[in-house]
């Protein structure tokens, strides 16, 4: 007994083959886009941070913050908060209030991250100094930075200074101001007299029991 083929396997192999015909053609049409696909975004001409720049007035590549612009991270904070700089240049004075557990946290941190190369006393004689480390100037004793504004360290470790790199990206903008305020706090100790000390002053009681 023999069956006559009937429509719907023709149909059938014909859809089958679109298909096959419709893959093969976006294969094709992807590998098309892709070899389009080349590194002139990439490599076009850009600026980097902190590159000079002719095409602006004030030579800086980078350009300021448009007038009334809020960081998302931290909210409308005045600029000099995060920069150390004023319309004056380095700022003079703590954006924050000045107490102990400031300073505590400031000698915490400069331990942890400073005292490598700085030394504990901010000498410069730290233990990479003493591997062989080029040793950093003296912050106890350097006029400069005896003269220089708690400004000029938060901006130091913002931004890098000379073989040191920015800190920016491992220590947060309130410990960098709690470091610079202990940077000041020890330049004053290291260079204070008992004269310097106030007549009403007294010692805690631990202190005094480890000075007899």
């Amino acid at each position: 007994m023999t069956h006559a083929l009937t429509p719907a396997a023709p149909r059938a192999r014909s859809r089958v083959e679109r298909v096959r015909r419709g893959l093969l053609a976006a294969c094709l049409l992807g590998t098309l886009l892709l070899t389009g696909c080349g590194r002139n975004m990439y490599d076009q001409p850009q600026a980097k941070a902190f590159e000079s720049s002719p095409f602006f007035a004030d030579g800086s590549a980078m350009r300021p913050l448009p007038t009334g612009t809020v960081s998302r991270e931290f909210g409308a904070l005045d600029p000099a908060y995060l920069t150390g700089m004023g319309p004056t240049g380095f700022l003079s004075e703590l954006p924050v209030e000045l107490t102990a557990d400031l300073l505590q946290r400031g000698q915490e941190r400069f331990n942890i991250y400073c005292s490598p190369c700085h030394n504990f006393n901010a000498n410069g004689l730290g233990a990479t100094v003493l591997k062989g480390f080029p040793q950093p100037a003296d912050f106890t004793t350097t006029q400069r930075l005896l003269d220089a504004p708690v400004g000029y360290f938060y901006n130091a470790m913002t931004n890098g200074f000379g073989r040191m790199y920015s800190y920016a990206s491992r220590v947060p903008v309130a410990d960098r101001w709690a470091i610079a305020a202990y940077v000041k706090a020890l330049q004053l100790s290291q260079n204070a007299s008992i004269a310097d000390v106030p007549a009403d002053a007294t010692l805690a009681p631990n202190a005094a029991e480890a000075n007899r």
